[in-house]
């Protein structure tokens, strides 16, 4: 149950990256601003959620997994309340700022409760928690039409209320976790970058995250389309999302390996960026849709490379990880409005195929730091086989 209770909350912490997908055109007209001004609410959440992922390990090594978890819970339930009262794009970009600090405690924590919680083992864990987010990206676009489609202030109240019920489920359903032995040292994260299998892993993945959050943050406003189309296109997306990574992953993964799932995953995702930039209305909408295919297969392979890579302590290997790669999620909105405003809409999708293959450049010229993931996969084929 205490997993269970945590997964839920995690899908609804997820379901805040989607949420303001279909009410992105309304905020910008609400609010009198333009596309660039508006992706700040992209940029100023998951830069403080990279940097805040640095002081995760640091915090939940002193007052407990449990205790962080409801820290982070109780940030995003009072930033994403303030969120809806905001006046100015200001205000709301800092709201968001806030948001992405209480997420940033909640997500690497949820990640490391889970994988210590459930039975089946790590990548079973891990699978959960990325059918978790999944969900929560599927979720969020569809909650945000329902709501935005009344007002645009409605899904940042819902998504307060959602959390607080997902406060009180860990509160009274998740055992008090122990602290660690050992204290998490703050540079910790940095160091642990040092070794090549999780910097490549990491690095790949910024250049990934770049790619997929200019799908997410600037698709809306080329859509020309209401908030319930704009939450049924990105619906589709985020149950591709949730698909590719719980049921595609694995068996590629013990098909191929890790690491030639990635090279096809950003491969796939380069070739439908160039689709969305020379394609139609109906192209745009198809190619969005289908790019959740090659997100999920990241998404899962990504997170259980970056957990197996190296041997740092996974809470630790997390953070380092998910500093670099969030990096791309505050850089990719921001950049892809301005070139779209700029020099056209196809420039950003160029920009983010042109990161694919970046990525994909990484892993092929530091592929030997990369030799504990073929050992990995060797393990998890073996114990398919021996299951079958």
């Amino acid at each position: 149950m205490s997993v269970w209770a945590t997964a839920f909350a995690a899908v609804v912490a997820f379901m805040g990256i989607g949420l303001v997908d279909p009410i992105l055109p309304s905020i910008a007209q609400g609010l009198k601003a333009t596309p660039s001004q508006v992706s700040l609410l992209f940029t100023s959440y998951f830069l403080v959620t990279a940097v805040a992922m640095l002081l995760t390990g640091w915090v939940s090594s002193r007052i407990g997994g449990k205790r962080t978890l409801l820290a982070g819970l109780t940030l995003v339930i009072v930033f994403a309340a303030l969120s809806g009262t905001s006046t100015s794009v200001a205000e709301l970009v800092g709201f968001r700022a806030g948001w992405g600090l209480g997420n940033a405690l909640f997500v690497a924590t949820a990640l490391a409760v889970i994988v210590g919680a459930a039975s089946g083992g790590g990548a079973a864990a891990i699978i959960l928690y990325e059918a978790a987010l999944g969900l929560g990206i599927s979720a969020g676009p569809l909650a945000g039409a329902l709501l935005g489609d009344w007002n645009w202030r409605a899904p940042f109240f819902g998504t307060a209320t959602l959390m607080a019920i997902g406060f009180v489920l860990i509160a009274t359903l998740l055992k008090t976790t122990p602290k660690p032995a050992v204290r998490t040292k703050l540079s910790a994260p940095i160091r642990a970058l040092a070794h090549g299998g999780l910097s490549t892993t990491a690095f790949t993945a910024l250049f990934y995250n770049f790619a997929f959050f200019t799908i997410l943050a600037f698709t809306p406003f080329i859509l020309h389309m209401t908030a319930y189309g704009i939450g049924a296109v990105f619906f589709g997306w985020g149950v591709c999302v949730a698909l590719a990574s719980v049921f595609a992953a694995p068996p590629l993964q013990r098909r191929i390996g890790s690491v030639n799932v990635l090279h096809l995953a950003l491969g796939l995702l380069a070739v439908l960026q160039v689709g969305i930039a020379v394609s139609g209305h109906a192209g745009i909408i198809v190619c969005t849709i289908l790019s959740g295919i090659p997100i999920g297969l990241n998404n899962t392979v990504f997170t259980e490379s970056a957990m197996e890579v190296s041997d740092a302590p996974r809470p630790v290997a997390s953070a380092g990880y998910n500093f670099v790669r969030w990096m791309g999620g505050a850089l990719a909105p921001f950049i892809a409005t301005k070139l779209g405003e700029e020099l056209g809409a196809p420039v950003p999708y160029a920009v983010g195929a042109l990161c694919c293959l970046v990525g994909m450049g990484i892993l092929y010229a530091r592929r030997h730091h990369l030799s504990a993931l073929a050992r990995v996969d060797g393990i998890a084929v073996q114990e398919a086989a021996a299951v079958g």
